[in-house]
């Protein structure tokens, strides 16, 4: 029932999208949703059924016409070279060192992500895999070390900027969800264009802040000709079926495509903006740093 519900919900927030991506021939594109980790609720299969994330990205291809979706839990199958080569847009929401043939990783992230046409995107957790791999976690933008904000936790994001990928948050968003802090955040390679504004995100959990104390959300970057973007929501199933962010998610597609135009020259003066703000944010709002008291 639950996935029913999830389907209807999806198709039904998804009868916006363009209209004319069904004279485009569609990309396809391969969603990883294995977990070698911790294993999220919204990639676990149950009784058979597809998980709530594989419903929604499926489904949004469906509607939108932009593209056709394989979906796997078995990376080391699936994620060859020759395999590859039926794909534009590898997608992961994952935990863990995946079993993938090191020449077969070594290939998707040092040459295949780099192709004009090609494209990476990150959910939520796969800022949790890799934590060892360099390539990966330089591609992808950042490696989880916590989750102060969690799955119970109502918080608050600034949008940096007004685009396509952005539009749907408007300019203030609000959501309840899991939210990651990172190390191997490089503000001089990616555009950030959400982060949590600390003001309007209590927690009383404890927050690392070893590795600064921005907290980025959303963002893109150019790897060589090809493009990632990377989106910590979906820890919760109900992300799933939020129409800002399954809306992101098709601007991104088409930017991936290059259906659209859209910005991903690197912006570190914004990180360095929120970097301070979150700072003095931190301290007022009376946060905990980790080990204090």
């Amino acid at each position: 029932m639950l996935r029913r519900a999830l389907l209807t919900l999806v198709a039904t927030s998804c009868l916006c999208t363009w209209v004319s991506a069904a004279d485009q021939t569609p990309s396809r594109m391969l969603f990883i949703t294995q977990s070698v980790g911790f294993k999220h609720g919204s990639v676990t299969r149950k009784e058979g059924q597809l998980a709530p994330a594989e419903i929604a990205i499926k489904t949004l291809g469906e509607t939108s016409k932009l593209f056709t979706v394989d979906l796997t839990q078995d990376s080391k199958a699936d994620v060859t070279k020759e395999n590859l080569q039926k794909y534009d847009i590898v997608a992961f929401y994952t935990t863990g060192t995946l079993p993938i043939a090191d020449a077969d990783r070594d290939y998707l992230f040092k040459e295949w992500a780099h192709q004009k046409g090609r494209g990476l995107m990150g959910f939520h957790s796969a800022g949790d895999t890799y934590h060892d791999y360099e390539p990966y976690w330089d591609q992808m933008g950042g490696t989880f070390i916590s989750h102060p904000w969690g799955s119970g936790n109502t918080v608050t994001f600034t949008v940096h900027e007004q685009n396509p990928l952005t539009k749907p948050f408007g300019t203030e968003f609000t959501i309840k969800d899991e939210i990651y802090m990172y190390r191997h955040w490089q503000p001089a390679k990616c555009r950030v264009l959400l982060s949590l504004d600390y003001s309007k995100s209590p927690t009383g959990a404890e927050v690392p802040t070893e590795h600064g104390y921005h907290v980025p959300l959303c963002w893109i970057k150019n790897i060589g000709e090809g493009k990632l973007y990377y989106n910590n929501l979906g820890h919760n199933e109900s992300s799933w079926v939020n129409p800002a962010y399954l809306e992101s998610i098709t601007q991104a597609v088409h930017w991936i495509r290059g259906d659209i135009e859209v910005d991903a020259k690197p912006n570190p003066e914004v990180s360095k903006a929120m970097e301070e703000k979150a700072q003095k944010d931190f301290v007022s709002g009376g946060f905990k740093g980790r080990g204090n008291k």
